[in-house]
């Protein structure tokens, strides 16, 4: 096996033996841009051409640095239409598929030609009635810069639509039957020095026919000349001459092969004709400068010389020492091959053929050959239609040995469906396999089958597969006529028209796959095969594959010794393929599905072996005998078996050279990076992989004879059973199963993945911190759905590969041209090493790559594929086998199998430290965090699964990771954090606080903590949080709860009385009174509403509960003294309008509340709520309002009840109340109904006296009881309140009532008259005097609260002389008055009876105490 960078001896020539066929299948169908030239001709009846093809590449296409790198052009014709295509194997071309109609003519086969110059590309057209020249610009000046790092660029047919087909200077008709000769369509066409466009055609008359097109853009005309042995030359000028010499030459000189090579000033025409003769024509001195007959050349040719023929084909072939000739000389039932080379004499201006090689073959049909500076390629179509293609050394083959190119079978004319497989699947499966059947051919076969030709509205494959299976089970039902039938019925049904449907794919399959030219590029050794709808390309053999396919009469000595320079050995390695090949000759279809089918279920291949070796032996006796008897020739089968399997097993490191300078990278960022390319660099290793996969398995089968054979036939050394039991035949095995796992993916199709899958993979891989793996770099195909190894190829492996390539000295890519044979070998052995499952660990694990290929399929969303993957690797693989169980849990999670996941995850922890890829996932760049790689691992996981949504995985994990750590307190302290995320978030309360109290890191427990209540809280589940013991961490619980409850929003949050019952449940009462008076003092800021109003009455009356379950002397609680500031930790500093830091005095002045100040605070709050209920609108007010403010707003209501109340708890002055029920009485009497009705609104918010009275009552009436009744319940020593209302109604105006004059009579006549002397009521002020005197002096004094008139026994009086003294005076300024006199004079009347009065009453008193004391004395 020929790896890169590995001495191969012999091996760099192996590739030259044979060659493989590797099928382009294009799964898109071109777009193709219609092009039609409309020349003004009639169609020629009877002209009918055969389809052809042809190619060319561009000059530089195999130097690395050009801009046409690994770039060609092949073309196909088919009567009037020419099919163009221009290819890159480096970059996807735009707009490189063109089809030109050339109404009314014929293309001719052969006749178009491609010609290169520095800035132009010119296509040269011949048709049977034209000639025409494309001129297209060069694709070097299509580019900014040579160096192309982008996957899609234009194709220099981009513009093409944009000519004139039928411009005169480009384009040419062949004057009639006098021009072109329609029984040849040999063709030669050359740009000159002058940029003038030559064609050389046969003519009518057996000449050669040349038609000279002007320089492009110039003004010049056509030009016709015929060339004849006569030497005579006819110029025409604007037409053609019918006197024109015929001369002596006959139909027999017709040519039927042009070439042409451009010599110094001169132009040589080559002309193989019917007679059998070459002929060499000098377009500059218009002559025939030699005619050889080829006869001589020929053995037995009399026969031949009276014969003419149309099958001989001419080519040449260029090389620094000259160029060569290739001429291919068809006789009936055999031809021959003979190259020359042209020997000039410069003398005699004289020129001769040197004969350097004659080849003969017995094909009968030769539909193309290419000369090469060394080779001879041939294609020949047998008689079943079959492509043919040899080659050969001309120059250094004396045995004339040709070798092998292994074409291309056709598909299956049958399939075999086995019982348990669904016929529609097996046919879908068979139909749409990569590269088994083109696009064209189903889409043709589709419209056959469906009897249209327009009803194919998605023409994808995917599409196309759609509409397949539909038509194919729609016939099924139109042909049902019976509505119930078995299923053994339908399954006949269904064979039956699925083979109809692929006997049509078959059929125009073949049709498209008809051979019609090769194409072969001597500067790169890249040969094409050119087929009638598709192109394919001829891949190198290694040795082993050699060996293997070709058949013993294609073996030479130098093919044995490749492997090893020992004759003997390599003779015996002979033998053993013999018998390799002779087992797969007698494997039947059974026998093989047999092994696959063993491979596909994971049983052991050796127990497959076995059964198929019994069905040979006791099938086939002769060809068990001869296998017997090759295996006795064989030396030593042991050591060439071993030599066998080290050539097959990819078993190599992979080393990483030097990184390349950056103009070199990114200059073959896009080598062989096209679809084409991918597309046979994996078909290759596809090919590959099945070649080594027959091998092995007949190996195993041969293995399994030796071993049946035993000691009873000598079978060289001893000791191999042994060796066959523990050494070879597991290898083989190994071997047999990693083949088939390489198979099963080169023909796995890459699965369509949605956006928003990628989306959420991407965001997977990267929490798992591999998005920057080249491995993950995701792409979308540029054309239908591939296999995974085109898509691994294209996205990743190419990458890889290419930088390996360039940092080797002896790589195909350090040389100074391209290598089509090494590169590709270089490019599919590579790949296979990648694809290879059994890669062992390489000493520096950065070099490991094997794993690349599973990590791509999990980075590109193919669960399906990667699940196959690892299923097929698990019971024999041990290798990477931890990171095979992770990337299949990655498959389950995308799956949402969880458990099967997590098990996955687990079973891979096992190989961390040991694999690449699950080391390369916990990379940390910390040492200290590396310590524990398995906790990193699961760490990792954790994420992930995280990220996945799966909490009850990430505690089964964190729980197992907890077990890992051991006493690493970070990462323990991380898991015991996890554990207690997801259990509160699954609302396992209890685990999540023991998960909680297990965490070793303080701060990260205070986090759980705090989240803990918050979580709880807001779900309601207050009683698992209160009941929790909380231990050591009672102090923190509280502080968090009580900075929870300070920092939300009181209505919507309920932190405080969670706080009141976490106390209570401690039976710490005064805690839980404190957090009730702080609620209510809160709520009393901070939420101006009805609810805050209500929750405040209830907090004061809970907390008031709450210190009445103290002992007296302790019932107190401590709040912030008025103007104290709370200090919050964490707040964000102050500072002042210039921006500094200001110093916040933080009060330390400790207030202390009692029970009854508590009561107080309940009593106002009440008083507040009672306010906010009957008036909402004062709702705001009232809740920062003070006892005096609430007074205020009570009587302002009508409240006086509540306002006396509230003035009595806080012993407050009841003047404003008196005052404002006085102010309503006055207002209540001057207002109308609708205000009296209002009014009782708050008159029965109060407790008035009932009084039983037959007239009914007005509110104003009320209003005034009301009053009445408060002077009377609340008394005051200096009746100020009496003075207050009476001071109100006088104020405005209002007449006293009777009853309050009578009431404030009897407890204050000096203020009475005091008031009457303020607002000058001298005439009330006189009566209330005089009434006052007769009370005095014994008339009516029950009227004034006084108990016994004026007498010597009584108790003293007095009368308010100020005041009667300010009357007098007041009475007696207005003297004009003249009752004001009245008064006066009546006054001062009663006074001097009153003063009489008082002097009797004295001297009687005076005397009633002299006689007193004279009792008492005597009494003594």
């Amino acid at each position: 096996m020929l790896f890169p960078g590995r001495p191969c001896g012999k091996m760099a020539a192996v590739w030259e033996r044979s060659l493989l066929e590797i099928g382009n299948s294009e799964r898109d169908f071109p777009a193709w841009r219609e092009i039609r030239a409309e020349l003004g001709v009639n169609a020629v009846p009877g002209v009918k051409y055969s389809d052809s093809a042809g190619g060319f590449f561009y000059e530089d296409s195999g130097k690395l640095q050009s801009v046409t790198r690994n770039r060609f052009i092949h073309w196909t014709s088919s009567g009037d239409t020419l099919q163009l295509m221009e290819q890159s194997l480096d970059t996807n071309l735009l707009n490189n598929t063109v089809r030109i109609k050339f109404l009314n003519c014929h293309v001719l086969p052969g006749g178009v030609h491609v010609h290169e110059t520095h800035d132009r590309v010119t296509l040269l057209i011949l048709t049977n009635q034209s000639v025409h020249r494309i001129v297209l610009p060069h694709p070097s000046r299509m580019y900014r810069s040579e160096l192309i790092s982008e996957g899609h660029i234009q194709s220099i047919f981009t513009d093409i639509g944009k000519l004139n087909l039928r411009d005169p200077v480009n384009s040419f008709l062949i004057p009639g039957i006098q021009g072109h000769s329609t029984n040849s369509t040999a063709s030669a066409t050359w740009l000159n020095s002058d940029g003038e466009a030559l064609f050389a055609l046969a003519s009518w008359s057996g000449g050669i026919l040349i038609i000279q097109l002007p320089e492009q853009n110039t003004a010049g005309s056509p030009v016709l000349l015929e060339l004849k042995q006569s030497s005579v030359m006819q110029r025409l000028l604007t037409g053609w001459m019918s006197t024109a010499i015929r001369g002596d030459q006959g139909p027999s000189d017709l040519p039927v092969s042009l070439a042409v090579q451009l010599v110094e000033h001169d132009v040589f025409i080559f002309a193989l004709c019917q007679d059998h003769k070459l002929r060499l024509w000098s377009y500059k001195d218009q002559m025939c400068l030699m005619v050889a007959d080829l006869l001589v050349f020929m053995p037995a040719s009399k026969e031949l010389r009276h014969t003419i023929s149309l099958g001989h084909k001419l080519r040449l072939a260029y090389s620094s020492s000259g160029f060569f000739l290739g001429v291919y000389l068809h006789c009936p039932k055999r031809g021959q091959f003979c190259v020359f080379q042209l020997v000039s004499c410069i003398e005699s201006n004289r020129y001769s053929l040197d004969h350097i090689s004659t080849l003969f073959s017995t094909q009968e049909t030769l539909v193309d050959f290419a000369l090469t500076p060394t080779d001879i390629w041939a294609l020949w179509q047998d008689e079943d239609n079959q492509a043919n293609v040899r080659y050969i050394n001309f120059e250094h083959n004396n045995a004339g040995q040709w070798n092998q190119v292994f074409t291309q079978p056709v598909a299956d004319e049958e399939l075999h469906i086995p019982e348990d497989r669904d016929p529609k699947e097996a046919y879908l499966e068979y139909l749409f396999a990569p590269g088994r059947f083109t696009a064209q051919a189903l889409l043709k076969a589709l419209q056959i089958y469906c009897r249209g030709a327009d009803r194919i509205l998605d023409p994808s494959m995917d599409g196309l597969k759609k509409e397949v299976t539909l038509a194919v089970e729609n016939a099924i039902q139109n042909s049902v006529t019976e509505y119930e039938f078995s299923q053994e019925v339908y399954r006949q049904l269904q064979v039956e028209f699925w083979s109809k449907f692929y006997a049509c794919c078959l059929q125009y399959q073949e049709a498209l796959a008809r051979p019609l030219a090769l194409l072969v590029n001597a500067r790169t050794n890249m040969v094409c095969l050119l087929k009638k709808g598709f192109m394919s390309f001829f891949f190198p053999c290694l040795t082993i594959d050699h060996l293997y396919m070709s058949s013993d009469e294609c073996l030479l000595l130098e093919d044995e010794c490749s492997l090893t320079d020992d004759p003997d050995v390599a003779r015996d390695l002979h033998r053993l393929v013999q018998c390799l090949r002779l087992v797969g000759d007698s494997i039947t279809l059974e026998m093989a599905a047999l092994m696959e089918t063993a491979v596909s279920h994971l049983h052991p291949p050796e127990k497959a072996a076995e059964q198929i070796l019994e069905y040979l032996l006791a099938r086939d006796t002769e060809t068990h005998m001869e296998l017997q008897s090759k295996l006795q020739d064989i030396r030593n089968p042991g050591n060439i078996i071993q030599l066998l399997l080290r050539e097959m097993d990819h078993e190599g490191d992979l080393d990483t050279g030097d990184v390349q300078p950056l103009h070199i990278r990114m200059n073959m960022a896009q080598f062989y990076g096209s679809n084409i390319s991918i597309n046979i660099v994996c078909q290759a290793a596809y090919h590959m992989s099945m070649t080594r996969f027959l091998i092995c398995r007949d190996l195993l089968i041969l293995e399994q004879l030796m071993l049946h054979l035993g000691d009873n036939v000598n079978l060289g050394a001893g000791g191999y059973l042994l060796q066959l039991q523990q050494d070879l035949i597991p290898r083989t095995s190994l071997l047999v199963c990693s083949y088939f796992v390489v198979r099963w993916a080169s023909r796995s199709l890459a699965s369509a993945v949605p956006i928003d899958t990628l989306e959420s993979n991407l965001r997977q891989l990267s929490v798992l911190e591999l998005t920057d793996t080249n491995a993950l770099t995701s792409q979308r195909p540029a054309t239908g759905p591939g296999t995974v190894v085109e898509s691994f190829y294209q996205n990743v492996a190419r990458k890889h590969i290419l930088s390996r390539l360039l940092s080797q000295a002896n790589s195909p890519l350090n040389q100074p041209l391209i290598s089509w044979t090494q590169i590709g070998i270089a490019l599919t052995s590579h790949l296979l090493q990648y694809l290879y499952p059994l890669k062992w660990h390489c000493a520096q694990w950065a070099n490991n790559t094997s794993f690349l290929f599973p990590e791509f399929l999990m980075g590109h969303c193919q669960y399906v594929q990667l699940q196959e993957y690892v299923r097929l690797l698990q019971p024999w693989c041990e290798v990477n086998v931890g990171s095979r169980r992770f990337v299949l849990g990655q498959c389950y999670l995308a799956t949402s199998e969880g458990q099967k996941a997590l098990e996955c995850f687990c079973d891979a922890a096992a190989a961390v430290g040991r694999e690449e890829f699950l080391d390369r996932l916990i990379r940390v760049e910390d040492e200290e965090s590396a310590s524990n790689p398995r906790v990193q691992y699961y760490t990792k996981v954790l994420r992930l699964l995280e990220d996945m949504a799966l909490p009850e995985l990430v505690l089964q994990l964190a729980a197992i990771a907890v077990t890992e750590a051991r006493d690493d307190w970070k990462i323990l302290a991380a898991l015991w954090t996890k554990i207690f995320k997801h259990h509160l978030d699954l609302g396992h309360n209890h685990q999540a606080y023991e998960s909680l109290t297990q965490n070793p890191d303080s701060s990260r427990q205070l986090d759980c903590l705090r989240q803990l209540v918050v979580v709880l809280c807001e779900r309601s589940q207050l009683q698992d949080l209160v009941e929790f013991p909380y231990i050591n961490l009672h102090d923190e619980v509280v502080g968090i709860i009580e900075s929870r409850a300070r920092a939300v929003d009181l209505m919507t949050h309920n932190y405080y009385e969670l706080l009141y019952a976490f106390h209570v449940q401690r039976h710490n009462f005064r805690k839980a009174g404190t957090v009730m008076f702080e609620y209510g003092m809160r709520l009393g800021r901070e939420v101006r509403s009805l609810d805050g109003l209500q929750k405040q009455v209830n907090c004061y009356l809970v907390g008031i509960n709450c210190l009445r379950q103290i002992r007296p002397e302790y019932a107190w609680i401590v709040r912030p003294a008025a103007g104290a500031m709370f200090e919050r930790p964490g707040a964000s500093p102050k500072r002042n309008h210039d921006g500094e830091h200001t110093v916040t005095q933080i009060c330390r002045q400790i207030d202390i509340v009692e029970l009854k100040d508590l009561e107080k605070e309940f009593v106002l709050a009440r008083t507040r709520l009672l306010l906010a209920k009957h008036d909402p609108a004062s709702a705001a007010i009232a809740g920062s309002a003070s006892a005096e403010e609430m007074v205020a707003l009570l009587v302002q209501v009508g409240l006086f009840d509540a306002a006396v109340s509230l003035c009595q708890t806080f012993k407050l002055s009841l003047t404003p109340i008196f005052e404002g029920l006085s102010f309503k009485c006055i207002k209540l009497q001057f207002v109308g109904e609708a205000a009296q009705s209002a009014a009782w609104d708050w008159l029965k918010t109060n407790q008035i006296p009932s009084i039983v009275t037959t007239k009914e009552s007005s509110a104003t009436d009320e209003a005034w009881r009301l009053l009445s009744s408060y002077l009377d319940r609340y008394q005051s020593q200096s009746s100020q309140y009496h003075r207050c209302v009476i001071n109100k109604l006088l104020s405005h105006g209002v007449p006293l009532p009777n009853w309050l004059i009578n009431s404030y009579k009897k407890v204050d006549v000096a203020g009475l008259l005091r008031l009457y002397l303020n607002y000058d009521l001298l005439e009330e002020a006189v009566d209330l005097v005089l009434e006052y005197i007769d009370a005095l002096m014994g008339k009516g004094h029950q009227y004034f609260g006084i108990e016994r008139s004026l007498s010597a026994t009584a108790p003293p009086v007095w009368l308010p002389y100020t005041a009667i003294d300010q009357l007098l005076h007041a009475l007696g300024e207005n003297q004009s008055n003249m009752n004001n006199m009245r008064l006066c004079e009546k006054l001062r009347s009663r006074l001097a009876d009153y003063h009489q009065q008082v002097d009797q009453t004295t001297s009687d008193m005076n005397s009633y105490r002299r006689q007193q004391q004279f009792e008492d004395a005597a009494s003594l």
